[in-house]
């Protein structure tokens, strides 16, 4: 028997911020940008929590860098917590982890 695979899920229930858990892949990088831009934007959040985030890929971090980028455009700054290892190695390996500090 397969085992079901969770779904993105982005919750801005918080006040400030926004929670992101799940995968965070190719699969579903498209859709997760589109919510995050809009979770992101809702009543000036300035935190993006990803401690829930299962596994990520370069889709991903691109994902979270573009989400970064669109704030900065709005003159909004948003702090990353909580990034997953694997993806800070990734930042890190591809020199832009200066980019989610």
């Amino acid at each position: 028997m397969a085992s079901a695979i969770t779904p993105l899920q982005v919750d801005d229930s918080a006040p400030d911020g926004v929670r992101v858990s799940g995968p965070l892949t190719f699969a579903n990088a498209a859709v997760a940008l589109d919510a995050l831009t809009a979770a992101v934007a809702r009543d000036g959040r300035h935190t993006l929590d990803l401690a829930g985030v299962t596994r990520s890929d370069s889709a991903g971090l691109a994902c979270v860098l573009a989400v970064l980028a669109q704030a900065a455009e709005q003159g909004r700054k948003l702090t990353v917590r909580n990034i997953p290892e694997g993806m800070h190695l990734l930042a890190s390996v591809c020199e832009v982890e200066d980019l989610m500090a």
